[in-house]
């Protein structure tokens, strides 16, 4: 674990050693998450890529100081977390990077590589999707997140059984116990601010329709990973944003489905998502490497 400071806020960040003549993954959390949930692919993946995790600013372990509040309280649009990630990525002088994002972590990804494209190799988004407004279901889900935010109290974290019920949210599996725990720390410790204005920023209309404008002009290979059994972003919404990307062709291409799979992919079938990053990696730095 290292701590660097972006934007006035120390960033905790984990950085495996470096993987000669191989392309680096940078992995970004969703929300109310942290860097932790990436560990099961970094184990998997980091012997042969350099891995980066970090946290997003406001969540896990990259809190402000108590007496040094969160800068520019408005900017907690995917568009400011891709470039506190750019300043990141600036700062440990790695480049032509693979991102990895879960959920509102995959737009952060997005994101980067429309805004920074000289630093982004490829993307690939696991249980992230969307370009569709339904105005009544977001106005519903945006206003239970609101209350969700402003109702953690401290204590929760104590309540007998309260890991058991989070290893089984969102997951098509309950998951074992330690990840219920980590959830309920991870959701209960996000710094209000950043909580809110994550959830508020990244799911107005403009932000939901210009998601799938940004996906149109990526020239990089973008892939997504959906969970069958994801409740949260469910398949057909993952589809339809990869739809917009020039590798989906006409048969979805660039999109895999995962069985048994709920809106944790990383942490539901890691064997499977790791075999699928490590494939899609592979495949393009073999293309690169090919004469002419």
């Amino acid at each position: 674990m290292a701590r660097i400071d972006i934007r006035g806020v120390e960033h905790t960040y984990d950085l495996s050693d470096p993987v000669p003549d191989s392309s680096a993954l940078v992995f970004v959390h969703g929300w109310l998450l942290s860097r932790q949930y990436w560990q099961p692919l970094v184990t998997r993946l980091s012997q042969n890529h350099q891995c980066l995790c970090y946290d997003l600013r406001g969540f896990g372990e990259s809190q402000p100081n108590s007496d040094r509040p969160l800068p520019d309280r408005d900017r907690y649009t995917p568009a400011a977390y891709a470039k506190d990630l750019e300043i990141l990525l600036d700062r440990l002088d790695l480049s032509n990077v693979w991102i990895v994002g879960h959920s509102l972590g995959g737009t952060v990804a997005l994101w980067m590589a429309y805004q920074f494209p000289q630093r982004v190799r490829g993307v690939i988004c696991l249980n992230s999707g969307g370009g569709i407004y339904l105005k009544e279901e977001f106005e519903r889900f945006r206003t239970a997140g609101v209350q969700i935010v402003r109702w953690r109290p401290i204590w929760l974290a104590q309540f007998p059984f309260i890991d058991w019920l989070f290893a089984r949210a969102a997951v098509a599996k309950p998951l074992d116990r330690t990840w219920g725990r980590q959830r309920v720390l991870d959701f209960v410790c996000a710094h209000p601010e950043a909580a809110r204005g994550a959830l508020l920023d990244s799911t107005t209309e403009d932000e939901v329709h210009r998601l799938p404008k940004i996906v149109s002009q990526l020239r990089q290979p973008v892939y997504f990973i959906a969970g069958a059994k994801d409740r949260i972003m469910e398949p057909k919404y993952v589809r339809h944003l990869a739809s917009f990307h020039h590798l989906f062709d006409c048969c979805g291409h660039n999109t895999i489905e995962v069985e048994n799979c709920g809106h944790l992919s990383m942490v539901e079938q890691p064997d499977v998502v790791a075999s699928r990053l490590r494939a899609i990696v592979n495949q393009h730095e073999i293309i690169d490497n090919l004469p002419g």
